[in-house]
């Protein structure tokens, strides 16, 4: 038993036990502020959601106590397969025989016990990665490495796609920053952020537009990294400026013509900018040949897989992606106003938070979170309770926590001497930051609207559960370090 042990009591990070009981200090009281004037009259009431919100917290620190000061942190390692495994079936399982919640089929019912298997999942691939990639030899510029740890993340993201759980399938993107820290070339990130760029730019401009600025980026990228940047200038900046005229161009033919139906006005000028690209290949790809530049060619690709999700957008968006997942997007982006309907919890959140000024209403006067006007106000809405009561102040106190948990992560994890310690470090604080910023993000009208909770603050007994799980195994791994090298 590790009970016995001497000294594992002062190894312990007792910053990040100390911020996790604050974040759910912070928790219960302001669930127990969005449900006071509907639920019940105590806020250890197990009948009302703060009551068994309490419940959970109680049996989270049981296991945060068990994985401190009894589990040996060595069986992590050995056990992340079995349990990754484990979790796939889980997930794929709950597809078939889960309970159907706002039309995500990703619950299971016990009883009174809902559990979400994609909680889970989020501490099983944190610690496959961490065991793959601590590997003597492990190279991620290595194809076979690469495809490896690809595949850890991408299964379970789009299994849970499948339970249209697109909020937790997002928080996964946030496992490429453990990537890069591990040998990932940043151009793999900026390239999936040009791709959303991309994305974005033909839903709410035009095909042709986005086209043009991905050959704009893509071309000058190349030419900054080739060193032809002077041929950029002189040879692909004028083509590309005539070819961003052309659009305007026809529009000036049409109205000389005074033809609704001319022939001019029935060519798309996204056709003319797709020929151009095909015809440029040749010199494009003899010029790459003649400086022995495979930039070039991994450009070209990028740009031309630029070109096939360009044409794709509409038909995923249209085809894969839900009613309300499209409608949060467009009002999100700008492209219609419904404020009396999916836009309206962010309306109201932002009404709240804006409500709360520089110090905040006080505990228990916020009207918007007494009268109930944010749905969701003690899950996924829950920062605007926050805002409301507490103010700027209490907003900007509460994210500043959570700056100081994720950085002391970090710090923590780069100081560590063991590979799978620091691995699944940079797991845990990617978890936690992609959860803080997309709630975040949502609640102030920054991203769209997809579900998904504050970590140790929103009411959910497995997500909180499973964040404290999460959490402290990397704080169990680096005191059993520290332990070991004092």
């Amino acid at each position: 038993m590790r009970l016995t042990e001497k000294g594992i009591l002062r190894n312990i990070d007792w910053w990040l036990v100390a911020s996790y009981i604050v974040l759910v200090f912070i928790g219960l009281v302001n669930i127990y502020a969005s449900i006071h004037s509907t639920e019940v009259s105590s806020i250890f009431d197990p009948a009302g959601r703060s009551g068994k919100q309490f419940i959970w917290m109680m049996i989270s620190l049981a296991s945060a106590a068990l994985i401190l000061f009894v589990l040996n942190p060595r069986i992590y390692e050995s056990l992340s397969l079995p349990v990754y495994i484990g979790t796939v079936v889980l997930l794929v399982a709950v597809i078939f025989l889960g309970t159907e919640v706002k039309g995500s089929r990703s619950w299971f019912e016990l009883g009174p016990v809902r559990f979400q298997p994609a909680e889970i999942s989020k501490i099983a691939t944190s610690l496959l990665l961490a065991t793959v990639m601590s590997q003597f030899g492990f190279r991620m510029g290595r194809a076979k490495d690469f495809l490896t740890v690809a595949a850890i993340v991408i299964v379970p993201m789009l299994i849970i796609i499948a339970q249209s759980e697109t909020g937790s399938a997002l928080v996964y993107v946030g496992f490429i920053f453990v990537l890069y820290r591990e040998g990932l070339s940043g151009w793999v990130i900026f390239l999936i952020g040009m791709f959303i760029a991309l994305f974005i730019l033909t839903l709410t401009v035009s095909p042709y537009a986005a086209i043009l600025a991905l050959a704009v980026v893509v071309t000058f990228c190349d030419a900054a990294y080739t060193g032809f940047m002077k041929q950029w200038l002189r040879i692909y900046l004028p083509v590309l400026a005539i070819l961003a005229g052309i659009p305007f161009l026809m529009d000036y033919l049409c109205s000389l013509t005074g033809n609704p139906e001319a022939f001019i006005r029935r060519v798309d000028p996204v056709y003319i900018l797709l020929g151009v690209s095909v015809l440029s290949i040749p010199f494009i790809l003899f010029r790459a040949y003649r400086s022995r530049k495979l930039f070039t060619l991994l450009a070209t690709g990028a740009f031309f897989i630029g070109i096939i999700l360009s044409f794709s957008t509409e038909f995923i968006f249209e085809k894969v992606l839900q009613d309300h997942q499209r409608q949060r997007i467009e009002v999100l982006l700008g492209m219609k106003e419904d404020p009396s309907g999916v836009g309206y919890n962010v309306n109201q959140s932002m009404i709240a938070i804006g409500s709360g000024g520089l110090l905040g209403k006080g505990f228990l006067h916020g009207t918007q979170t007494t009268y109930g006007f944010v749905p969701e106000q003690s899950t996924d809405f829950i920062f605007c309770t926050i805002g409301e009561e507490w103010g700027f102040a209490g907003t900007t106190a509460v994210i500043l926590i959570y700056v100081f948990l994720i950085g002391r992560i970090i710090i923590s994890a780069e100081k560590s001497r063991e590979a799978f310690t620091r691995i699944y470090g940079y797991c845990v604080a990617s978890c936690i930051f992609m959860h803080l910023f997309i709630n975040i993000g949502m609640t102030v009208g920054l991203m769209p609207v997809i579900g998904i909770p504050l970590p140790f603050i929103s009411y959910g007994g497995s997500s909180l559960l499973a964040f404290t799980i999460l959490l402290f195994i990397f704080i169990a791994l680096k005191s059993n370090e520290n332990h070991n090298f004092a």
